[in-house]
């Protein structure tokens, strides 16, 4: 049987089913279906815990701006919601602000769910301060004024070598950044969680007093193959 076509999938149901999940379910996964989409080394630099949800992208660089000109990330704030994570795209080489924090404020208020930037962000303090999630490898003091514009609000980008769409998925925590393209996120919530029940059950057995070898053995070895094929 095939997949449902995107256009079957509630995407309020699938972003409650990720947020269940953690980034190295979703890694494993993609392992198993021989996808790829993770990103590491990207640490949370506000907020705490896991964040997940529908992305609106934002593309930051050189070049003249859409017109009429607003700030960069204000259209994808007024697009989002409880259910979206903003990703940003700032690769223009410039120590320039890809995110501040009236913007966080913003977002914040409009109850979105985090922000992913591959660019430097400004005003991290602030994010701190309002526990908002953010995941970035940089921080700066310098605005974007007079260095990068947007180009654009939803728009295919790229973070870190990862092809991202607007309305795919993504899924952050501590341990990485996973993207989930939307033609995948009904195979890929349906795999990780079969996954995470197996490593449920092996939690278990654990707790109730079997040995590491035999709790951990080829049931956890053969994780990552189909389950028919163990």
């Amino acid at each position: 049987m095939s997949n449902p076509s995107t256009r079957d999938v509630d995407s309020r149901d699938a972003v409650r089913r990720l947020r269940a999940l953690d980034c190295c379910a979703i890694s494993d996964t993609f392992d198993r279906l021989q996808l790829s989409g993770v990103v590491t080394g990207v640490p949370q630099a506000a907020g705490r815990g896991r964040i997940a949800g529908r992305i609106i992208t934002v593309k930051l660089g050189l070049g003249d701006p859409p017109r009429p000109i607003k700030h960069l990330g204000t259209t994808a704030i007024e697009l989002g919601g409880p259910e979206h994570v903003i990703v940003v795209e700032q690769r223009s080489g410039l120590d320039a602000g890809s995110w501040g924090g009236l913007l966080t404020l913003g977002a914040q208020t409009q109850g979105i769910a985090g922000v992913i930037v591959d660019g430097p962000v400004r005003d991290i303090d602030e994010a701190r301060e309002l526990a908002f999630p953010m995941f970035t490898r940089r921080c700066t003091a310098r605005t974007a004024r007079g260095r990068i514009v947007e180009l654009g609000t939803n728009l295919s980008i790229n973070f870190e070598g990862v092809r991202v769409e607007p309305d795919d998925y993504v899924i952050a925590d501590s341990s990485g950044i996973a993207f989930i393209s939307a033609t995948d996120i009904v195979r890929v919530l349906s795999t990780a969680e079969e996954i995470m029940a197996r490593e449920s059950a092996i939690a278990r057995a654990i707790k109730s007093g079997q040995k590491m070898s035999h709790a951990m053995g080829g049931n956890y070895e053969n994780m990552l193959k189909d389950a028919g094929n163990d």
